[in-house]
């Protein structure tokens, strides 16, 4: 499809030296798009970047250091001269337990990564470039945004809100530039082992496609949605979790309650 051909563009993609932020790098890129890889340390984002085919380049900054992000974004617009993409992938989960257990650490850790970060790279790349220009973001939610779970309470808060920051950058940043988000189910990624790494069996025969995901599922949806192929597509949360969402798939597979 022409309209997911992404050559001459370039992309910055936050929380990239693995996992679903590496996936969506390399997918930009063999779009056809130059991608600059941040990661909290440059040799981290220097082993990602190599592992990108194309114009790909490593940037240590940490999603919440503001210096360090006005340099990714000065260094992109010097080696590439323009910043048509950002993806805010960056993200964290520091708490675990009950909401009322968590202490301000951890409250203030998860919500500077998760929802401060997309509002301050996509504010350094609106007035750098994307607000005269035009551009695309999305942002890295959760389906866990969408529902209320035990444990990790906090992160499907900083979740949801941060679903809740893309409709409204999608109207504020109108009409110049597109923001959308995805919304991953469980996918084979480090951030999210305790959810699949000792029982994935058990978790994949609950879901309707019958596996977890990868992180190459969620960085194909990403590549469509900053592309002209979705070009009249602003301010949505695309979930991509194999059917999770809808329920626990086993009954359905046994045939309880067919005919009733």
């Amino acid at each position: 499809m022409a309209g997911l051909d992404l050559t001459g563009r370039t992309a910055v993609v936050t929380g990239a030296s693995r996992g679903i932020g590496l996936a969506i790098a390399q997918a930009i890129a063999e779009a056809g798009a130059n991608v600059v890889l941040t990661s909290r340390s440059q040799e981290a984002a220097d082993a990602a970047a190599a592992q990108v085919k194309g114009q790909a380049v490593g940037v240590g900054a940490h999603a919440v250091d503001e210096e360090a992000a006005q340099r990714c974004v000065d260094l992109t617009l010097e080696r590439f001269g323009s910043l048509d993409i950002l993806v805010n992938n960056a993200g964290t989960n520091p708490a675990y337990g009950p909401v009322i257990e968590q202490d301000h650490g951890r409250f203030a850790k998860t919500f500077d990564v998760n929802l401060w970060a997309p509002v301050l790279w996509t504010g350094l790349a609106t007035r750098a470039w994307m607000g005269e220009h035009g551009g695309a973001v999305v942002n890295t939610a959760s389906v866990g945004g969408m529902a209320a779970e035990a444990n990790i309470g906090l992160y499907n808060a900083s979740k949801a809100a941060l679903i809740h920051l893309t409709r409204q950058l999608a109207l504020e940043l109108s009409p110049k530039v597109r923001v959308n988000a995805v919304a991953p189910g469980v996918v084979r990624t480090k951030l999210a082992e305790a959810l699949w790494k000792e029982h994935e069996q058990a978790v994949s025969a609950s879901m309707a496609l019958g596996r977890i995901g990868e992180p190459a599922d969620i960085a194909s949806a990403v590549a469509f949605l900053v592309s002209d192929a979705a070009n009249w597509i602003t301010g949505e949360t695309l979930v991509i979790d194999g059917g999770q969402l809808l329920g626990d798939a086993l009954p359905f597979r046994q045939g309880v309650g067919i005919g009733v």
